[in-house]
């Protein structure tokens, strides 16, 4: 059999893995949109490096739109199987892929007013609302630890991931020539001290290993203090310099953890007296599909439920629905704080929010997760002065800052711990996905100093044989 890795492969974004066996089945790792790629963005998301309709199973880690946000792209090409995943995925990308073909639109149409008037070419969505709802149709739920027999020869079972409710580490069993190869697709690997989440799980004996490697070189800081540094951040953006305070959040799992640590807050009795808004349907959306699995949290999380049936609500906090109140926060000069997708800050709301604050000495930009370097938010990360929102430059004079241990996202010693469970000498090979090249290297040296004698960096569409 042979795995080509289409995504992910040196860069943190577009997860797609497709494995073909002797027989030719051909099964599919994750269906991630690229993001955050600069001009080569759109590029990829065009072209896969493979036939969609020449796909026959497709399966799916988590509901994270550079994992699954090129699914109704796929289906509009041709693919026709089935997609596999747990339920609380399949709700989340039902809400997420509608989500983003409405984005894709939106954002198209403003794009176009400005290409017209420059006389340059107009661009397309990669897909519609119809697609994406015809993608929905083709989901089959399989549940943690159930063994699950996709073909006579290929059988699939789930665990918990630990990064996003509904994640999962993906474990096939593929039988060739009566000879069983284990194959493990980490999917992305959650922390082991999460806000809300129960810790990564255990996993089966591997002959092959996919790993994330987002933070391959990184160790978070004790994610005790985000309360703390939060609650410092909004003090001297709202309270000290009078303005506001922008923090770019992807609508599922890191919104849902804000929200959780200004429920503390107030629980402790030192949340700021402030109109605290999210301004994302989908966010909204997440956090009632969040609420509806509790069965995904860990302990803490479920003793505060025992009085407190609502961890992600508080004094303060209004859900923003339409465009036009979306709009108006930006002609209210009250100090506010305002949490918009997306993470990257790459397209949505949050984009508009901080084409609008940008220019002000008062307002702060709180970055709480990781940014592709070319995104906005990597730019912004970056330090550099000037930045481009929607085709225009503008003179970066708001604060930028950011919460490092709030990833959800597992740094080197979780994603070592990830891997403890396994016999060194048993794995033939660990491929290194999802991180970025140099990340990559210095990560590749601490899992070879823990006794894996292999493992390999693969490039862009680069197919290797598994013997």
């Amino acid at each position: 059999m042979t795995i080509t890795f289409h995504g992910a492969a040196r860069t943190v974004t577009g997860s797609k893995h497709l494995i073909v066996l002797n027989d030719d089945t051909r099964i599919l790792l994750d269906c991630g949109m690229f993001q955050g790629m600069g001009e080569h963005t759109e590029d990829l998301n065009e072209h896969f490096g493979f036939n969609p309709a020449n796909v026959d199973y497709l399966i799916l880690s988590h509901a994270h739109i550079d994992h699954c946000g090129l699914i109704p792209r796929l289906v509009a090409q041709g693919f026709r199987g089935s997609i596999f995943s747990t339920a609380p995925t399949m709700d989340l990308a039902r809400i997420l892929l509608m989500d983003s073909a409405k984005i894709q639109m939106q954002d198209i149409e403003y794009s176009n007013k400005h290409r017209a008037k420059k006389g340059l070419p107009l661009l397309n969505a990669l897909y519609t609302e119809v697609q994406a709802i015809e993608s929905l149709r083709l989901f089959k739920i399989v549940d943690y630890h159930e063994e699950y027999e996709i073909s006579p020869s290929v059988k699939l079972r789930f665990t918990d991931a630990g990064h996003l409710i509904g994640s999962a580490a993906i474990h096939l069993s593929i039988t060739e020539n009566n000879k069983q190869t284990q194959i493990t697709f980490s999917g992305d690997v959650g922390r082991y001290d999460d806000m809300l989440l129960k810790k990564p799980q255990t996993f089966p004996q591997a002959d092959y290993i996919l790993l994330e490697s987002t933070y391959g070189d990184s160790l978070h800081k004790d994610a005790g203090n985000v309360e703390d540094a939060l609650l410092e951040i909004i003090r001297q953006t709202c309270e000290t310099k009078k303005g506001k305070l922008i923090i770019p959040a992807f609508s599922v799992g890191r919104t849902q953890e804000l929200l959780y640590a200004l429920n503390a807050l107030e629980l402790k009795g030192v949340l700021p007296d402030l109109r605290y808004y999210v301004d994302s349907p989908l966010s909204e959306k997440a956090t009632r599909v969040v609420m509806d699995h509790p069965e995904v949290y860990n302990k803490a999380v479920t003793d505060i439920l025992k009085t407190d049936p609502n961890p992600f609500g508080f004094k303060g906090l209004t859900f923003i629905e339409s465009t036009e109140e979306s709009k108006a926060l930006n002609d209210d000069p009250t100090p506010c704080v305002i949490i918009s997708a997306s993470g990257m800050a790459e397209a949505g709301r949050v984009k508009h929010h901080i084409k609008n604050n940008i220019g002000n000495v008062k307002c702060t930009i709180l970055m709480v997760g990781y940014s592709e370097p070319n995104s906005l938010g990597g730019h912004l990360l970056r330090g550099d002065k000037e930045v481009m929102i929607y085709g225009e430059m503008y003179n970066v004079m708001a604060e930028v800052r950011s919460i490092k241990s709030m990833s959800a996202h597992g740094d080197y010693n979780d994603l070592l711990h990830f891997i403890s469970c396994q016999d060194p000498q048993k794995v033939k090979k660990i491929f290194l996905v999802h991180g970025e090249y140099e990340v990559q290297q210095h990560f590749k040296e601490k899992i070879i100093d823990k006794g894996f004698k292999d493992v390999e960096i693969p490039y862009q569409h680069q197919k290797v044989m598994l013997k």
